[in-house]
C-alpha cells in the first residue's frame, strides 16, 4: 500500500466515524479513561424533579458520546430512592469511570443543604458519599443550575465572556448560576428573591406560567419584573435564559424591557448533563470558582 493510499484510507475512516450514529445506551461498556491527550470522558448525571437523565460526555467538546438514559424521578423523591434510580441510569448506560452529578439544591462538599423541589429528607444527605459507595468510582456533586451554567460558559452562549454573567434555568422553579470573570460563584439561589411577597420562582417559573394559564405577554411581564430586580442587585453584563421554555424565547423575549442583554441558552437539553460531567473531571481543573 502506498503512503498516499494509506493517508486517504485513514481520512475516509475518520470521516466514517464522524458520520456514525450515537451508540445506544448499554450497547457496550464505556469507560472514563484518558483517551486522547488531556481529555477525559466523564458521565454526567442530571437529577431533576421529573426525571433523572445521564450520558457519558466528551469534556473537551461537550458532546454526548451516546444517547442519554432517562428514568422518571421516583415518588416520593427520597434521597435513597434517588440514589437507586441514579445508579440505574449509570448502569443502563454501561458506564465505568468518574461521574459528575447536578442536583436541584445547595450543595456543599457533596452534602445537600436545601430541598426546594424534592423530599425534605434530602437536607443533610451526603449524596456524593452515597453515589460513591454504590458506583465505586469518583463522584462530584454540584447544584444543577451551576452545572448548566458551566456548560453554557464553556461551550455555549457565555463562551469567552469575561464580565458578570447570570444563567437562569426556567422550569419547575428558577435556577441561577452566577459567573464573574468566567469564575463560578456557587449555589446562588436567586430564584428565591422576593417579588410581590413571594419567591420569584412562584411567579416567573415555567410551572407558574402553566399553573396560572398566562399568555406569553403576561408571562413576560412577570419575568421582566424579576429581571429588573436582579439587574438592580447585580448589574450583570449578560443574562442567559435556559430551561425547556427557552425554546420558545421568540414568544416572550420581545416583551422584555430590562437593560441587560438577554440571550437564549445554546446547549438546550444537554446543558445539565454536559456541565455535570465538566464538574466531575477528577482534577477539577476545568471548573474555576470564586470561592
Amino acid at each position: 500500500m502506498t503512503a498516499q493510499s494509506c493517508v486517504c484510507r485513514k481520512s475516509r475512516l475518520r470521516h466514517e466515524e464522524t458520520l456514525s450514529p450515537l451508540p445506544r445506551p448499554g450497547s457496550y461498556r464505556m469507560t472514563g479513561i484518558v483517551s486522547v491527550g488531556r481529555y477525559k470522558n466523564v458521565f454526567g448525571l442530571d437529577i431533576g424533579g421529573s426525571g433523572i437523565k445521564g450520558a457519558p460526555v466528551d469534556t473537551e467538546t461537550g458532546e454526548l458520546l451516546q444517547e442519554r438514559v432517562r428514568i422518571k424521578t421516583p415518588q416520593p423523591a427520597t434521597p435513597e430512592a434517588i440514589v437507586r434510580t441514579a445508579v440505574e441510569v449509570v448502569s443502563e448506560a454501561g458506564w465505568q469511570g468518574p461521574v459528575g452529578c447536578g442536583f436541584p439544591a445547595v450543595v456543599k462538599d457533596g452534602v445537600l443543604q436545601t430541598a426546594a423541589n424534592v423530599d425534605k429528607a434530602a437536607i443533610g444527605f451526603d449524596l456524593r458519599a452515597a453515589l460513591h459507595e454504590e458506583l465505586a468510582t469518583q463522584v462530584s456533586v454540584v447544584n444543577d443550575a451551576d452545572a448548566a451554567g458551566l456548560a453554557e460558559m464553556r461551550w455555549g452562549a457565555g463562551k469567552d465572556h469575561d464580565g458578570v454573567v447570570l444563567m437562569l434555568t426556567l422550569g419547575t422553579g428558577i435556577g441561577t448560576a452566577l459567573f464573574i470573570g468566567g469564575r463560578l460563584v456557587p449555589n446562588t439561589e436567586l430564584g428565591h428573591i422576593e417579588v410581590r411577597g413571594k419567591d420569584a420562582e412562584h411567579r416567573a417559573s415555567d410551572t407558574a406560567r402553566k399553573r396560572d394559564d398566562l399568555n406569553w405577554k403576561r408571562y413576560a411581564g412577570r419575568l421582566d419584573e424579576y429581571l429588573h430586580r436582579i439587574e438592580n442587585l447585580l448589574w450583570p453584563d449578560l443574562i442567559i435564559v435556559g430551561g425547556g421554555i427557552s425554546k420558545k424565547s421568540e414568544k416572550y423575549f420581545p416583551h422584555l424591557t430590562n437593560r441587560t442583554e438577554v440571550v437564549r441558552a445554546e446547549m438546550q437539553n444537554n446543558a445539565g448533563i454536559a456541565g455535570a460531567a465538566l464538574a466531575g473531571i477528577p482534577d477539577r481543573a476545568a471548573v474555576k470558582t470564586a470561592e
